[in-house]
């Protein structure tokens, strides 16, 4: 078979991955919006996702560690498409391949700008058209245990101002980055856009958090819990967060958590807020509940209200949290 039409068979293979995953609930489309989750599915959305670039990709990572991803930003690079990729500074014990790949493939490739204590942003961005914005790092190894989600947005205003971020961070100048009409920035106002999310809930709040120890982030969720909102946690059961947890299930929240060693790994950052009712909103992004990741890093998200994505988002939460184990139990801690 010629390789043009082998590769146009690969693309269609793709194509039909994403079309068969929003048809089944797995993959959400509502409106500019459309959600993965991790590991229910494959990275192969995300692959294709690189393939169909026409013009232009640009990538921020924090790990990226991934020989597929990498492959396929090198051949789109040699097909004639802009490639630009931020990876973290600090992260080259994991970076350093796809550092050294990326690099002799010519694709523009830098270590991000020391003005962020960790560059942990996981976006990509297509033809200036299209961002994939995601909880997850592009690391292979992780694939299989780590629950994470990814949205992708095609708002105008959200990818342009994702675009203004990137050519900043790229260049190493500084920005203000503006919200768009969804985005939620580290460090400039994440910790302002989450508190009154939190804070306005009037029903239920539902967090899956890896990292829990943001004072005024988890003071409002345990405010929540005391005045009658059925408040809801999934964590990581790490000796640190243990007061954290501690005072949620004080006020009449639940928490339940995940040792790590075995099944499911909890590394997803998402707030789903008054789930079934009009007023309902999801938060889903790179930032953790923590003073570092709100306050000195580059991190990304987004808050929608798009019922794809809260459904989705809500439906894997649900199932997390009949799976964890009650905090309080005897599971084996893991060490910080």
């Amino acid at each position: 078979m010629p390789r043009a039409l082998i590769r146009r068979v690969a693309l269609a293979a793709c194509a039909t991955t994403v079309v068969t995953a929003t048809a089944s609930g797995t993959a959400n489309a509502s409106g500019t919006f459309r959600l993965l989750v991790f590991p229910n599915q494959s990275h192969s959305a995300v692959y294709g996702f690189i393939k169909s670039a026409a013009r232009s990709i640009d990538m921020t990572m924090y790990e990226l560690h991934d020989n597929a991803v990498v492959t396929d930003l090198v051949k789109r690079r040699k097909a004639g498409i802009k490639v630009r990729v931020i990876l973290d500074r600090r992260r080259t014990s994991v970076n350093a391949s796809a550092y050294k790949a990326l690099k002799a493939g010519g694709v523009g490739v830098t270590y991000s700008s020391s003005a962020f204590v960790y560059t942990h942003q996981k976006t990509i961005t297509v033809d200036r058209a299209r961002s994939l914005i995601m909880t997850g790092n592009l690391n292979s190894k992780d694939y299989a245990h780590y629950r994470d989600y990814a949205v992708f947005d095609t708002d105008t205003a959200d990818v342009s101002a994702i675009e203004r971020v990137f050519n900043a961070d790229y260049a190493k100048t500084s920005v203000t980055p503006s919200d768009g009409h969804h985005l939620v920035w580290s460090p400039t106002d994440a910790q302002k856009r989450l508190l009154p999310l939190i804070k306005g809930a009037r029903h239920s709040l539902d967090v899956e958090e890896w990292e829990f120890d943001d004072t005024a982030l988890v003071d409002a969720i345990v405010a929540d819990a005391k005045r009658g909102v059925a408040v809801r946690v999934v964590g990581m059961n790490r000796s640190n967060y243990r007061g954290w947890f501690r005072s949620v299930v004080d006020a009449g929240g639940k928490v339940v958590t995940y040792n790590g060693k075995t099944g499911r790994y909890i590394h997803a950052k998402a707030i789903v807020v008054d789930y079934g009712t009009a007023t309902a909103k999801v938060f889903e992004g790179s930032e953790n509940f923590s003073d570092n990741s709100l306050n000195h890093n580059r991190e990304l998200g987004l808050i929608v209200n798009a019922s794809g994505v809260l459904r989705g988002i809500e439906t894997a939460f649900r199932s997390d949290f009949a799976g964890g184990t009650r905090f309080g139990g005897a599971v084996p801690l893991l060490r910080d």
